[in-house]
Formats: structure tokens, sequence, C-alpha cells
């Protein structure tokens, strides 16, 4: 009996979204030569659930001040947080993924940090599927080999905000890990914080 290609493929996986949120913005910054880019979610989400379930959307950033729009916005759109981080993102993200690791079939790393390679590679040895999502051009060839797949975040994924002025490009330089680190970090985890729509101020 052949098989029947009109019946649909119903797909049950649930997935977790974990942003480590100050290398992807300084990705998106380094990228596009602007301070004023943020992420454009409502585009960005859906390419990556696909047909898929969202159990979970988390953003991580370093720094006391938290965007309370943004968290408003994840909050509503996603029944997303975000988690202010004392130091880096890292630990916090990866503690979060492991304590996950159980409740859903999929994890995506939004970040190209060759830190989170033990991570991944724990987390499959669980059974759970890893994805990353990052702006290619800084993202670790190593975590991309370790990942089951690679979503590259391109330029329709952000968007800039108004009155932002280029920044410099000598601002940046390339980290041995093969991220972003700014000279100044004070600047870089605050870099968010002027006025627009999408501002960041301090969290009360």
């Amino acid at each position: 009996m052949g098989l029947n290609h009109n019946n649909d493929i119903i797909i049950s996986q649930s997935v977790a979204i974990l942003v480590d949120g100050n290398n992807i913005e300084r990705s998106i910054h380094e990228r596009c030569g602007n301070e004023g880019a943020m992420l454009n979610f409502d585009t960005l989400i859906p390419k990556l659930i696909v047909n898929r379930s969202l159990n979970r959307l988390i953003y991580f950033r370093e720094g006391r001040k938290i965007s309370y729009k943004l968290a408003e916005r994840l909050h509503q759109n996603y029944h997303g947080s975000v988690r202010p981080c004392h130091k880096s993102a890292d630990i916090p993200l990866s503690i979060h993924a492991i304590q996950l690791a159980s409740k859903v079939d999929t994890i995506i790393i939004m970040s190209g940090d060759s830190d989170y390679i033990e991570l991944v590679h724990h987390l499959k040895s669980e059974g759970v599927r890893v994805e990353i999502a990052a702006v290619r051009e800084t993202t670790s060839s190593l975590l991309k080999e370790e990942a089951d797949y690679f979503h590259s975040i391109i330029e329709e994924d952000w968007f800039i905000l108004g009155g932002r002025r280029p920044m410099g490009r000598s601002k940046f330089k390339r980290h041995p890990r093969d991220g972003f680190k700014t000279r100044n970090e004070e600047t870089s985890t605050d870099m968010q914080n002027d006025e627009g729509e999408e501002s960041h101020p301090s969290e009360e």
C-alpha cells in the first residue's frame, strides 16, 4: 500500500528561546554600524519557531538598565520575560537551559559566543535538539558546527530606532571568543537607554 502524501505531518515539538541580549545587540550594531539597531521579534520569532510551539522566551541582559517597554512587549506577545544579569549572560542562560532540558524538545540559543559550545554539547547529550540563532559574521564557527541547526539573523530581522547616529567602527573590537566586546563595558550594557519608542529606562 503506497504512502498517502496528502496527509499533513503533525509537528508537536516545543521550543524554548534563550537570548544573550548583550551579544546579539553588539553583533547587530557591528553588522549595520548603528547603535540604534534592535531585534524585530515580530518577524524573527515566527521564522525561528515555524510550525512548532513556543514554550519559553527569556531575554538575558547584563546591566541594571533594562527596557521596560521591551519586557512588556515580550510578555504581551510571547509570554516572555527579560532577566537582568549581574555580569555576563552565559552562566544564568546556561543554568536556565539545563533546567528546561527535560521540559522542551528544542532549545534555541540566540548568541554567537563560543562560550556556549560546552552547553550545546551537554544539551544534545541529554536528547535536546539545540539550534543557534545569531549574526553569521560574529558567530563562532565551532558553535555553528556543534549545533543541530544555525539560523542566520539578517538585516530584515532588526530595525533602526529614529534619532540614532551611526557609530564609529573603531568602538568595537573582535573578542577572542568570536563575540564582540566594547572598550567600555558600562557603555555597552547601557547603550540602549536613550529616548525613543524602544528606549531602555531603568527598571523600577
